[in-house]
């Protein structure tokens, strides 16, 4: 099985993105990529290793890391013993929980270091107290887009 070069060129550019922004090895992203590409309802192993031209043991780690970080699922097929994967129908809403959860923990941190500041570094705080706060207002702001996008895509899936 063959991917045309357009589509080998956009597997290379998302999986690139997927190792920045989800820290994921290399083949793993890529992997992942071809998922979400893919027209087809899901791959077997086989079709994975000899799209991403891997080793069968270099293809099972790296899906078997996919399969726990909920990025790809697996599913049969009635009558064949074969397991097919596929992206996880849920990943952009999971993507933006991940997300939800950083920003959360980042607006904890925002506080605990104006609130350190305030009451240990008084003159620093009157200096620059107004700029952590400004991004705190930022953060929120992101929550509540995060939360509400969140929303509106759990209502859709739950059609």
């Amino acid at each position: 099985m063959s991917c045309s070069p357009e589509k080998r060129k956009l597997v290379e550019e998302i999986g690139l993105h997927f190792e920045k922004t989800h820290q994921l090895a290399p083949l793993a992203a890529r992997i992942y990529a071809i998922m979400i590409l893919s027209p087809k309802e899901g791959h077997t192993f086989d079709e994975i290793m000899s799209i991403t031209e891997a080793s069968k043991s270099s293809v099972s780690t790296q899906l078997n890391l996919l399969l726990q970080l909920k990025k790809v699922e697996y599913f049969t097929k009635s009558g064949d013993r074969k397991r097919y994967f596929r992206g996880n129908k849920m990943y952009l809403k999971n993507t933006l929980e991940s997300y939800l959860v950083n920003i959360s923990e980042e607006i904890k941190i925002v506080e605990k270091i104006t609130t350190f500041n305030a009451s240990y570094n008084p003159e620093k705080y009157e200096k620059i107290g107004k700029v952590p706060m400004i991004f705190k207002e930022y953060l929120l702001r992101q929550e509540e887009n995060l939360k509400s996008t969140i929303t509106k895509i759990s209502e859709i899936q739950n059609k």
